[in-house]
């Protein structure tokens, strides 16, 4: 079996032949090369990639574009075989093109050489510079999305208490729940349907939503959670999702603040408000109602009850029930209101709240 012998190599006794063959691998090289005499600060090697980067400029014109290098004081301050990095933009045509520059020092037969390897980092530069922008972009993205999540999470708290949405946030829904121990406040204002017909829509509707963002602010320290507002009608709770002891007195100081601020804001604006409020306690149900436009809801005997009294209140007063006296009879001053015959709940002795006692 044969096989063909591969071409033999120039032979070193022909020195032309091997100096040609170096120089043409050296020009062929994608990389700039240089060999600089320190001495005379002449090139003793340049090939053909570096001579086209060059553009027809003096070597010492071309490493002196970067400000940072001190040439030729830096080639002659390093240490044999030391380097150094530096960067220059050269323009060919009308494309710039971005060169890395590594600059080395040797002693070669008592001369100082400077040798000067250059790379074209464009393609590079230009990939970092779209990864940058890639990574600008995601960061600008999720600045977006948390605020669109902490707007999504603002608007939701608004609609239910915060152990609700978490339990919704980790589970995916959120099951009902008996409460029996907590107290209910009912809130609507006299002659709002007059108020509506009579008054600019716009400016009434600010009014409502400054009173009751005033009202949301007096629950908020008490433990109070508004539910909901329907129209007119402001409905807050205590003792629910989280336990209250107190929950009454909690519910009573919230009603009677509110009053006072309404009593103040009167005071000083053209358009009066006069809220009828009642107040009872008794177990609740706490639930999500719908699926796909759903907000939470309470029912039960402590919201009816709620809803009857504040049917039953005066403009600017705050009516419960005998059965909610013994929670707050040591700290409050109750006037009796009289009796009435409640639906669902029989006859009923009623008190006004008329203030805290001390």
């Amino acid at each position: 079996m044969s096989s063909t012998a591969p071409d033999p190599l120039p032979s070193p006794a022909d020195g032309a032949d091997l100096s040609r063959l170096v120089r043409n691998l050296i020009d062929a090289a994608e990389t700039g090369l240089a060999l600089v005499d320190l001495g005379t600060g002449e090139p003793v090697v340049l090939n053909q990639r570096f001579e086209q980067w060059l553009g027809g400029r003096a070597l010492a014109d071309f490493l002196a574009a970067d400000p940072g290098l001190d040439w030729p004081r830096t080639a002659l301050d390093l240490a044999d075989g030391e380097t150094r990095e530096t960067a220059v933009e050269v323009r060919i045509g009308r494309r710039a093109e971005a060169l890395s520059l590594l600059i080395s020092a040797h002693d070669e037969g008592g001369r100082r050489l400077a040798a000067v390897e250059a790379r074209n980092v464009s393609r590079l530069r230009q990939l970092e510079y779209m990864m940058e922008s890639y990574a600008k972009m995601l960061e600008r993205s999720e600045r977006e999305l948390r605020r669109e999540k902490e707007r999504a999470e603002k608007l939701l708290l608004n609609i239910m208490p915060r152990q609700i949405y978490d339990e919704i946030k980790q589970i995916g829904v959120s099951t009902p729940q008996r409460y029996d121990e907590c107290s209910v406040l009912m809130l609507d204002f006299v002659g709002f349907t007059e108020l509506s017909v009579s008054h600019e829509p716009s400016a009434l509707v600010a009014e409502l939503n400054d009173i009751f963002t005033a009202f949301d602010r007096i629950a908020e320290p008490f433990g109070c959670e508004r539910i909901k507002t329907l129209g007119d009608a402001y409905i807050a709770v205590c003792g629910l999702p989280e336990p209250a002891p107190d929950h009454a007195v909690s519910i009573a100081r919230v009603a009677l603040r509110m009053t006072r601020y309404l009593e103040r804001r009167n005071a000083g604006q053209p358009l009066t408000w006069r809220a009828r409020i009642g107040i009872a306690s008794g177990p609740v149900v706490g639930s999500m109602i719908g699926v796909q436009k759903f907000v939470y809801d309470i029912f039960g005997p402590g919201v009816n009850l709620a809803a009857r009294l504040e049917a039953l209140s005066d403009p600017m007063t705050i009516t419960l029930s005998e059965a909610m006296t013994p929670a707050l009879q040591d700290r409050f001053r109750l006037e009796p209101a009289g009796e009435a015959d409640i639906k669902g709940f029989g006859p009923q002795r009623l008190y006004r709240l008329a203030g805290e006692l001390g």
